[in-house]
């Protein structure tokens, strides 16, 4: 098992995974999981506020970073994510249950792990930032257009946008050898969602990774609109935190949350997408808090 501040690779079938452990090997393992077109820094300044208390990993997503980018949408799908995640789990913790936190599409993961019984027993709590279940943000849309409301479907979709060029063909291309390239993408981070940048954040690989990374949609969004599959009840307690200011995340896409989390957790903060950057001292506290209560509903009652 990884000691303090380790950096390891962990492989899941082709893919390497870069992973990175930091805080004291007999704590509470926490592993966060980031978003797109980011990379594992985005979580430094959480990780800094709970190393003290808590074992956190992280690692870069397949396609980001470090990691293996494998090639074709078909590599992309949740279920290969979930392999993924599993391979680290059993690498950082093997046999004990860890605390999952997810950005953006590391929520979106989440949201899948936290209501499949592959992950019963794995997951102690789970923790989605800006990260709504894809099932509940596609039905959203569904429901909408099969009711003829054409109108209200796209008023719950125009935040997401960007979800149409990246599943074109030649969009991610247009978006990230083009658009965005040159240091634009930090220029939107700084001047638009009012996010610190450093040189770790963004990624110097964010071109590639955002490239990449556009296979998560073209792999996920367009098999899940054609086959929906409704989430069982989630197996762990879950913590969601919302964003009150995401320019990219529609509020309508939580509406059905508790009803595949019933205990939910429900927590909003002033900020816009990258939470985790804006408001670190605020986010690492609720995730911290939220774990540690969740161990102490499950440790067994002290000897009489």
């Amino acid at each position: 098992m990884p000691t303090a501040r380790d950096t390891l690779t962990v492989r899941s079938g082709r893919v390497k995974l870069a992973v990175r452990g930091t805080g004291p090997a007999d704590g509470p393992t926490l592993v966060l999981v980031h978003g797109y077109p980011d990379t594992q820094a985005v979580w430094d300044p959480v990780v800094a506020r709970l190393a003290d208390r808590f074992r956190v990993v992280t690692y870069d997503v397949r396609g980001a970073g470090a990691s293996t980018a494998p090639r074709g949408p078909a590599a992309y799908r949740l279920d290969r994510l979930a392999d993924d995640f599993d391979a680290v789990c059993t690498s950082v913790a093997p046999g004990s249950p860890v605390h999952l936190v997810g950005h953006d599409w590391g929520g979106i993961q989440g949201w899948e792990f936290v209501t499949r019984g592959r992950f019963a027993g794995r997951l102690a709590s789970f923790t989605s930032i800006a990260g709504p279940a894809l099932g509940h943000a596609l039905g959203v849309t569904r429901t909408a257009i099969r009711a003829g409301d054409v109108g209200r479907a796209a008023g719950r979709v125009r935040r997401s946008w960007y979800i149409v060029p990246l599943c074109l063909p030649g969009g991610p291309t247009l978006m990230w050898k083009a658009a965005l390239r040159g240091g634009r993408w930090r220029r939107w981070l700084t001047h638009l969602e009012r996010v610190p940048v450093n040189d770790t954040h963004p990624a110097p690989t964010v071109c590639a990774d955002g490239w990449h990374g556009a296979n998560l949609y073209r792999a996920n969004i367009p098999h899940r609109l054609l086959r929906p599959n409704p989430l069982a009840p989630a197996h762990a307690p879950v913590q969601l935190i919302i964003p009150t200011r995401d320019r990219f995340i529609s509020a309508a896409y939580y509406d059905a949350a508790t009803r595949a989390a019933p205990g939910l957790r429900h927590r909003e903060v002033v900020s816009t997408h990258w939470a985790q950057l804006t408001e670190p001292d605020l986010i690492a506290g609720w995730v911290g808090e939220f774990a540690l209560e969740t161990d102490a509903s499950t440790a067994p009652p002290p000897p009489p």
